[in-house]
């Protein structure tokens, strides 16, 4: 097989010597997609930097060869690998918000990478960027040169990203998580894009991911990493289809579990009707109201007493107002009622008494946690808000009891801050803020989406855990289709503002009724 990289023996490691890349060696055909997958710190990203020498501070290469083109990567001087950088190896980050600057117009950024490598006119460097939009599917953008990254969706911002890494039309492209954060029709458009421009201008990939689902629709090989090796690696009919090591399995099976459809609800909990989210348009020197956008139109449904209801949709689709308005942080009209009582009707003195009943888990804790903040003083806010009548020892007493429902130790951990725990762990930390008030139910906003395949699974076993212990009602909100399946009852698709699907969850997965359905359904491993 002709092969445009090759990883040969390859060890990192950091100023402690502890060895985070440990002999690995990778092949990379022509043309051909290859993914490397594993949880977090098993090395494979710092072994897709290492290919253009972009490892992090105190990280050190202390053995091994990556050749490109009959030259060793790793032999070349600093001013050898900045030619190569964005010219014929280019990079796509995961988060594209925090890639692209946004002082500077989407053009510019665009031309900048082109001019670094090409010295080339100002007429057919505007035409080079102009089809390079067009490529990646972004002609509403050329209308627009002034456009900033903080104006765009963050499909478009990804697209912006893939057209930056092809300007110069690379050999090889980079992939590091670039579908993590994205919902999953967007991830699927980003992965048939990256397909047809693969094909297109005949590059390779090599695509790094914890997304085990993302990895069957792109890769053509798949490497497995675990602590730093490569445990097993093959063509990927063969790793999804016939793994042979026992951690691969254990991978595979995470992303094809299914709730149990076991339970009778009965006592409902929440109940919405008619409920509607518009959002005024305004235009004129007087601001008349012309028209509404429609973010929530008129929706119906239920939530039972230890009952797991799963929403998805797309970027825009309204599960963000959904959310807003039953929490009531948001104006919206129709009926919210929350144990017999409409919160629409109710003043703000009586809903801040019901407001530690209805808790929020969110996608991201390290920005949802204070960082100013200890456990101690995290977990302490909402009590001192809501019971402040609690001596220090009940709170102490609370704390002990959450902190080791949700798994972690108080003695351990009350006094650290939130930058010295893993992401899985802060997780556990923001679910224990929001159990130590007794809540009857919680909405879990993306509450994995930012964790590996593992942890994730660890943070799924552990609110089942909790949901059976305090008879918990979840509203789960995520993008990943095997997610949802794997903890919901019920399930709603939303699409702009409407439920086009509702009901038993095991039922919509194997007879969905309406074709976008089916198309989000398609997205799962």
């Amino acid at each position: 097989m002709n092969n445009i990289i090759s990883i040969r023996n390859l060890t990192i490691s950091f100023k402690n010597n502890e060895k985070v890349v440990n002999n690995i060696n990778l092949d990379i055909p022509k043309g051909k997609t290859v993914a490397i997958v594993g949880e977090s710190g098993s090395g494979k990203t710092l072994s897709a930097l290492s290919i253009l020498k972009l490892l992090p501070s105190g990280a050190k290469i202390n053995q091994g060869q990556i050749i490109f083109n009959d030259k060793d990567l790793l032999k070349l001087p600093l001013n050898e690998i900045e030619k190569i950088r964005g010219n014929r190896i280019s990079t796509i980050f995961q988060e594209p918000m925090s890639s692209l600057n946004p002082l500077h117009k989407i053009d510019k950024q665009i031309k900048e990478i082109i001019t670094t490598h090409r010295k080339i006119n100002k007429d057919d460097l505007s035409k080079i960027v102009i089809n390079l939009l067009k490529e990646v599917n972004l002609e509403d953008i050329i209308n627009r040169p002034n456009t900033y990254s903080y104006e765009l969706s963050g499909g478009q911002r990804q697209r912006v990203m893939i057209a930056m890494s092809i300007a110069n039309n690379p050999e090889i492209l980079i992939a590091d998580e670039p579908t993590t954060a994205l919902d999953v029709t967007v991830q699927q458009q980003i992965l048939v894009l990256l397909n047809r421009i693969q094909e297109k201008r005949k590059m390779s990939i090599l695509f790094v991911s914890h997304d085990l689902g993302v990895v069957n629709r792109i890769a053509d090989y798949v490497y497995v990493m675990k602590d730093g090796k490569i445990i097993e690696s093959g063509h990927k009919t063969d790793i999804f289809q016939s793994p042979k090591e026992t951690y691969t399995k254990k991978l595979l099976s995470f992303q094809k579990k299914i709730k149990k459809d076991d339970t009778i609800f009965k006592k409902e909990i929440l109940k919405i009707s008619n409920l509607k989210v518009w959002y005024p348009i305004k235009k004129g020197i007087f601001k008349k109201t012309v028209n509404f956008v429609k973010a929530i139109d008129d929706i119906n449904f239920n939530l039972c007493e230890k009952e797991t209801l799963g929403i998805v949709g797309e970027s825009g689709s309204g599960k963000t107002s959904l959310v807003l308005a039953i929490l009531k942080l948001i104006s919206s009209s129709g009926k919210i009622k929350f144990k017999s009582i409409n919160l629409n009707l109710i003043k703000n003195n009586q809903l801040k008494n019901l407001r530690k009943d209805i808790q929020i888990v969110f996608q991201d804790p390290y920005s949802s946690l204070s960082p100013r903040m200890n456990v101690y003083e995290i977990l302490t806010e909402g009590l001192d808000v809501h019971l402040p009548f609690l001596s220090k020892q009940e709170k102490i007493k609370l704390l002990k009891n959450i902190l080791t429902d949700t798994g972690m130790n108080y003695q351990r951990d009350y006094n650290k801050y939130p930058h010295e725990f893993s992401g899985g762990q802060r997780q556990r930390i923001a679910l224990a803020r929001a159990l130590i008030l007794k809540p009857k139910i919680i909405i879990l906003d993306e509450p994995t989406s930012a964790l590996d395949v593992s942890i994730q699974n660890q943070i799924l076993e552990l609110l089942q855990n909790l949901q059976n212990k305090y008879s918990l009602s979840y509203i789960f909100i995520s993008h990943d289709i095997n997610v949802i399946r794997a903890v919901s009852d019920k399930i709603i698709v939303l699409k702009k503002g409407k439920i086009i699907e509702f009901g038993n969850s095991n039922k919509i997965f194997t007879e969905p009724k309406n074709d976008y359905t089916k198309k989000l359904l398609s997205s799962s491993i």
